[in-house]
């Protein structure tokens, strides 16, 4: 392994949103410290077997990581400092959400040596900030972006969703339009997906079975109202100098993350904190995801004392390990490479399994160009835009 990228979960909210269903709450102080030192420990044992291998990208998700305590979060990268081995140019990202951070936190962010920024919108209309169970306005997004600004990042995403419900095209143009006003680097753009277990669910789990079926729904767009809102972002964005380098994801020249491409190009990554995922090579590993259970394990089984470096990673904290076959890793080299407009190549597809894509999926490709989802140049194959549009069909293809 020469390089891996670092994937930190703080699984803290001020109240969770009405559509999350990520592994995350509302948490007292008390506990966050000791998540914070627990998290602290992890990076410690498993930095320990990685000595020498470089850090090429960090990313802290969760969650709300800038509800964390800024002094917690000091302890955090400081640990990772003194234990990993990270890469001058490292880009090291944060998610934060406005109304969880103060100026002193931005400037202290800055010390730390965070360089990017992902900030949590969804939307510029504050009666849909309402809907979803945001805690801010959309007036607190804009001085938390000029907070960031002023602080010297000048790397940031804004995240918005499209699908919402009772959203318009106006509305969602009035978001794209204020969003673009502030050229932010990089804007994720989401579809809303409707997950069992949060309130959303309760609220329109009717409405979503009837937009799945192609049915006229209620309160959420129907399937052609969702798809012409995903396609107004999409060409409104491209319109402004935003270049789409994956279904969801665009930015402006040099700014496309790179710790998402690590996921997408299949490398090696490792996830620290509760319910956290890795892929070394072929293994995938995720860490236990109960927080009291974590905090336990970490103060009971964790020493970072005279650990052997290695590339055969091991913690007591994983609880669930599994080695992908070669059909499968085949199927996930198609199924996330194709999510990126580049597409995948010929030279890594031999390079990863041996022998050549046409071998294994010559008449997959072949039936997808006659249908105008698939294009092949230059040793690239990739989606076309039709191919996008219908993403889920043209990849579901590529299951051997």
């Amino acid at each position: 392994m020469k390089e891996v990228s670092l994937y930190l979960h703080i699984p803290f909210c001020v109240k969770k949103c009405d559509y999350c269903d990520f592994l995350s709450g509302a948490y007292d102080n008390d506990i966050q410290k000791r998540y914070a030192e627990s998290l602290c420990k992890e990076i410690a044992y498993m930095g320990q077997q990685l000595r020498s291998v470089a850090v090429s990208s960090i990313y802290i998700g969760g969650g709300t990581p800038s509800w964390l305590d800024a002094s917690d979060m000091g302890k955090i990268m400081d640990a990772l400092h003194k234990n990993f081995t990270i890469g001058q140019d490292a880009e090291i990202s944060m998610e934060c959400n406005p109304g969880t951070v103060t100026m002193e936190k931005f400037s202290a962010y800055r010390k730390m040596g965070i360089n990017r920024l992902s900030i949590g919108l969804q939307s510029a209309n504050d009666d849909e900030l309402r809907l979803l169970g945001r805690i801010h306005s959309y007036e607190q997004f804009l001085r938390t972006f000029d907070m960031a600004r002023k602080n010297g990042f000048y790397n940031l995403n804004v995240d918005i969703m499209t699908g919402l419900p009772r959203q318009t095209p106006e509305k969602l143009m009035h978001t794209l339009e204020q969003v673009i006003a502030l050229r932010p680097e990089h804007v994720s753009a989401y579809s809303l997906i409707v997950e069992e277990g949060t309130p959303f669910y309760d609220r329109y789990k009717f409405d979503a079975v009837k937009q799945h079926a192609g049915m006229k729904t209620e309160f959420l767009p129907d399937e052609d109202e969702e798809y012409r809102l995903s396609k107004m972002a999409q060409s409104v964005l491209i319109a402004h100098g935003y270049q789409q380098y994956e279904i969801s994801n665009y930015a402006r020249e040099g700014y496309a993350c790179y710790h998402n491409t690590v996921y997408w190009r299949r490398g090696d990554y490792l996830g620290l904190g509760i319910g956290a995922a890795s892929m070394v090579g072929d293994r995938r590993m995720a860490n236990v995801r109960d927080i009291y259970q974590y905090m336990d394990l970490c103060a009971d089984k964790l020493s970072s004392n005279n650990i052997e470096e290695t590339e055969n990673l091991t913690s007591p904290l994983w609880q669930e390990v599994t080695s992908l076959s070669k059909k499968d890793a085949m199927e996930e080299f198609m199924f996330l490479g194709l999510r990126m407009n580049a597409g995948v190549t010929r030279e890594d597809f031999a390079k990863c399994f041996s022998c050549s894509i046409e071998s294994v999926y010559g008449e997959t490709i072949k039936h997808l160009r006659q249908e105008a989802l698939l294009e092949v140049a230059e040793g690239r194959i990739f989606l076309t835009d039709k191919g996008m549009d219908l993403s889920n069909y043209a990849l579901a293809q590529f299951l051997l």
